[in-house]
Parts: structure tokens; sequence; C-alpha cells
């Protein structure tokens, strides 16, 4: 979905944030809550003096708040899982994914991993079959954002697995 069609979907408010910034920052409206109508999402950035910077900033916020609270139910096939254009898009030639959390494909990569991890009730190693990937391949991807990993525990909580120890 486009910036503008997940806007469109959105309530916008801007304000006044608190905090250091000087004379600037609290002259301007320059903070943005961005509200997503149909998930009852709700994101905020105000780091920046910049209400156009807070926007973009909300926006890669509200996408990184749909893979981490919104499962889909996919078919647990490996050969299905491979021709999800996203998956697909993200494997490397070495069959690994080779994504930084900055990367517009990371994102959607994560949710269909997610996606995969919670139908096969959290088991790391049932779920890096699936996708194609070495299990610690899989924790190494998870990894490469703390929400993630945090997502990934909670998750594992949720189908009486352990939590995953971080390796840092």
């Amino acid at each position: 979905m486009s910036d503008d069609v997940l806007l469109k979907q959105c309530e916008i408010d801007t304000y006044r944030a608190s905090g250091p910034g000087g004379q600037k920052r609290n002259k301007t409206s320059s903070a943005v809550r961005l509200r997503h109508r149909p998930s009852g999402l709700i994101v905020i950035a105000e780091e920046s003096r910049s209400q156009h910077e807070n926007k973009a900033k909300a926006l890669r916020r509200l996408r990184r708040a749909f893979v981490l609270e919104r499962r889909e139910t996919v078919t647990l096939t490996a050969e299905a899982i491979a021709e999800l254009p996203d998956w697909a898009s993200a494997l490397s030639n070495d069959g690994r994914v080779h994504l930084g959390a900055k990367d517009p494909r990371f994102w959607p990569a994560i949710g269909i991993a997610l996606d995969v991890l919670n139908g096969v009730d959290a088991r790391i190693s049932d779920a890096a079959s699936l996708l194609g990937i070495s299990t610690g391949h899989l924790n190494e991807l998870f990894a490469k954002d703390p929400k993630v990993w945090q997502h990934v525990n909670i998750l594992r909580a949720r189908f009486g697995q352990k939590p995953l120890r971080s390796s840092t």
C-alpha cells in the first residue's frame, strides 16, 4: 500500500512536542500522531523539528506496527511460502535474507516470518524449515530489530515455548 493510500486511512494530528529543542520547537506544531482508523493502531513521531520528517517516521512506525501486531493465516507449505512475493524478493541467491531494518523489503519479510512462526506454534526450527533458511539465520533475522525480538518472545510465551536468548 502506498504512503498516500495509507495516510487517507489515518487521522493525522499535529501538535507541539514538549522537551528540548528551544524556541523553534516550542512555537511550531511539528509532532505527528497517526491513528489508523481500520486497525485502531496509533503511532507518534516528534523527534524532528520538521513536520514532514516526523510524518515520514510515523508512517514507517505504522508499517512496523502492522507487521508486529497483525498476523495473517498462511498456507504452511514450503512451496507456498517460497512463492510469496515479499518472501521471494527478500531471499538472495545464497538462500539467505540479507536485509537491514531500514530496507523497505525487511518489514514485509519479517511479517511473513512471524506469520509462519505463529502457524507452527512458535517453533523456530519448524518455521526456518518452512521458510527455507537455517534456524540460526532465522534467529539472526529476528535479532535485527529489538521490537521483532521482543515480539518473537511474546509469541513463544503464548505457545509455552522458552524465550530466545540474545547472542549479544
